[in-house]
């Protein structure tokens, strides 16, 4: 079974950023889930 995580990355450029920053600022930010095996 495939377990999901959160992760935080920067709608501008695409860096990966911390799940907190990425809910502090909405507007520039998106938290994504991604499944892992």
């Amino acid at each position: 079974m495939a377990k999901a995580s959160k992760i935080g990355r920067n709608a501008g450029n695409g860096q990966f950023t911390t799940v907190k920053t990425a809910t502090n600022k909405p507007k520039t930010h998106i938290v994504e889930t991604v499944k892992r095996k």
